[in-house]
């Protein structure tokens, strides 16, 4: 009976949040994907620059 009592407290929370989504304009969908680009290229050059010295370092 508990863990129904959480299952149900819990899709109670999804449908909540589910109500105040709404669809992002054009103009926020290419923000979050410029945001979005800039940090896997970020995160991709920084971790080539730890490849490359840990291949200096260790040779």
């Amino acid at each position: 009976m508990k863990s129904f009592t959480k299952t149900r407290s819990f899709l109670l929370k999804c449908k909540r949040v589910w109500l105040t989504l709404k669809k992002p304009s054009k103009q926020e969908f290419e923000q979050i994907t410029k945001v979005s680009a800039i940090g896997i290229l970020v995160l991709g050059l920084l971790g080539f620059l730890i490849s490359m010295i840990m291949k200096l370092f260790l040779q």
